[in-house]
């Protein structure tokens, strides 16, 4: 524990439970869903409605071998291949082994796939894979699919729910082990303000962190609220160099801010073409997949075509699907496109990388433990190894989906236990916040230094930058702190983050998945190898290597007879 905690008013309410979920996510909800049929008493708690999460956002759809011809060892292949020598590879063998059937029962939960003429699931292929094994909905509103089933059953279930919550800050008892969190309800209800949920056992499905960057396909939740918990807690996390930029955003202008629209992978899995402004497809040569070559590697093929060309953006064009194939597989894409004057039935569409996925996270072990004894995490918060440097399309929902059921057993099978109640240490050190003003000049300060493309010198000056907004609310400078409040406690996990993403690059000095480093251009194997970060009680961030591409034990706690 590193006693460090969000400066916070003392908790004015509190209910009990078996397991308090974080997050509203496949991730979350399925980890909820699982939990509640085992007979735990579950609450979830999510920062704004039950359905506004990343996962409503997921255009492409979720990668499983499920048709004629596929198999798990195919998957495995183009998930090690995409993850660029970081993956673990009993975590992805895990994934796509146990990933079909959990389809299957999230179909049975009530999500439903396109299908072909003949009623089998539609499959269409994205960016690394070798097969079609990507399942969607609704053409291309697949996350909506999945976030619309799953809040159905919760729903249908009567689980417990707290909306509109931001968590502060995980509780422990006095042996360092975990006893629920607190948490902030926004708004008035059965709960308001400050409050605590006391459990065992947390899990933390609290997504992504897209909104470090200036520009982001994630929605205004992803401040890393999760990663930042973790830290405070005295958790572990690995790999948060690795951002994946997402090569195919709607360009909105070079001083577009906020969440951006994705055009999916998809539309290039059904063979629309990266284009420069003269027509010139750019991609072929520099790949065996051309357009579907990995999603770090097409980025980073659109950045060097922008620099070379001294253009701001790249074209994706896919007028030659016509009007009925564009309304009917991509409504969603359509819509936003035409909503923002573009129409790509007739013209191809303006794109860019933006910030898009967060391929480490809080580093679990294969059931989802963290280092702190009853904290497990799942999901974009999560990193379980799957990802390696780069993440595979459309894996970050079936991995969602898979170790959040394992996740569930691991707590269903311990069963409710108790060590203590939540102590609250009359030590701690109480962080000072970051007036939210100062929110643009994180994300600034990151898309300009630490975005796609990044050297010694950008990631020195990110620091520097960093390190002054922190000093800045820090004890020493009486009156700068801001007040306790949503706004300051989302700038001030953000700039905890931004920190360790920085930090992290700044130790890689190699290009490898995506994280590119104009200074080291080339893969160094010397660096097949994680960076697991901590943050200490005197607020110090502490790297250190791994020996291998393996994730090291999380030294779980000891084992406790499971209940009858």
């Amino acid at each position: 524990m590193t006693g460090i905690r969000l400066q916070a008013p003392a908790p004015g309410w509190s209910i009990d439970a078996d397991v308090v979920v974080v997050g509203s996510g496949v991730a979350g909800l399925t980890a909820a869903l699982r939990c509640t049929a085992a007979g735990l008493r579950t609450v979830v708690v999510t920062k704004a409605r039950m359905d506004d999460g990343s996962t409503r956002w997921a255009q492409g759809g979720i990668a499983a071998a499920l048709g004629d011809g596929d198999t798990p060892e195919q998957h495995l292949d183009d998930t090690l291949v995409a993850g660029a020598g970081l993956c673990d590879a009993e975590a992805v063998r895990l994934l796509v082994t146990e990933g079909p059937d959990a389809v299957r029962r999230l179909i049975a939960t009530g999500a439903d796939f396109d299908k072909t003429a003949d009623g089998e699931i539609a499959l269409t292929r994205e960016g690394g894979h070798h097969r079609r094994r990507i399942a969607h909905a609704g053409g291309d509103a697949t996350g909506l699919e999945i976030s619309r089933a799953l809040v159905e059953a919760i729903r249908d279930r009567g689980l417990r729910t707290i909306e509109h919550a931001l968590v502060l800050d995980l509780l422990t008892d006095d042996e360092g082990r975990t006893a629920g969190v607190t948490l902030h309800v926004m708004g008035e209800g059965q709960h308001d303000g400050v409050g605590a949920v006391h459990a065992p056992a947390v899990v933390l499905a609290t997504g992504g962190m897209g909104q470090v960057f200036s520009a982001t396909t994630n929605p205004a939740v992803s401040t890393g609220d999760g990663v930042a918990l973790a830290l405070r807690a005295g958790a572990e996390v690995s790999d948060l160099e690795f951002v994946q930029f997402h090569p195919t955003v709607l360009f909105l202008g070079a001083d577009s801010e906020g969440q951006q629209p994705l055009v999916s992978e998809a539309v290039r899995g059904e063979g629309a073409h990266l284009v420069d402004a003269d027509g010139v497809r750019f991609m072929l040569g520099q790949h065996e997949l051309a357009e579907l070559a990995p999603r770090d590697i097409v980025a980073k093929a659109i950045m060097r075509r922008m620099q070379e060309q001294g253009a701001e953006h790249m074209y994706l064009d896919a007028c030659h699907f016509g009007a009925e194939m564009w309304e009917n597989r991509f409504p969603t894409i359509l819509a936003a496109c035409r909503a923002h004057g573009i129409d790509p039935v007739t013209e191809p569409i303006p794109v860019a990388p933006a910030a898009h996925y967060a391929s480490g996270g809080v580093r679990t072990d294969l059931t989802g433990r963290t280092t702190v004894p009853g904290l497990y995490a799942c999901g974009e918060v999560a990193c379980t190894g799957v990802h390696g440097a780069n993440r595979l399309a459309s894996n970050s929902l079936l991995e969602g989906l898979v170790f959040a059921e394992r996740i569930a057993e691991d707590i269903a099978t311990l069963g409710p236990h108790r060590e203590g109640l939540p102590v609250v240490s009359t030590t701690a050190s109480v962080l000072p916040l970051l007036a939210p003003e100062t929110r643009p000049r994180v994300q600034r300060t990151m898309s300009g230094n630490a975005g796609v493309l990044r050297s010694a010198e950008s990631l020195a000056d990110a620091a520097d930058a960093l390190d002054a907004l922190s000093l800045s609310a820090a004890e020493d400078h009486p009156g700068k702190a801001a007040e306790p409040g949503v706004e300051s406690w989302e700038t001030t996990n953000l700039l905890c983050v931004a920190r360790v993403l920085v930090t992290a690059a700044r130790e890689r000095e190699e290009t490898r998945g995506c994280h590119w480093r104009e200074d080291h251009p080339e893969r160094d194997e010397d660096w097949q190898r994680h960076l697991i970060v901590r943050l200490t009680s005197d607020r110090r961030l502490v790297v250190r290597r791994t020996a291998t591409a393996d994730f090291p034990s999380v030294t779980p706690e000891a084992p406790r007879e499971p209940q009858p």
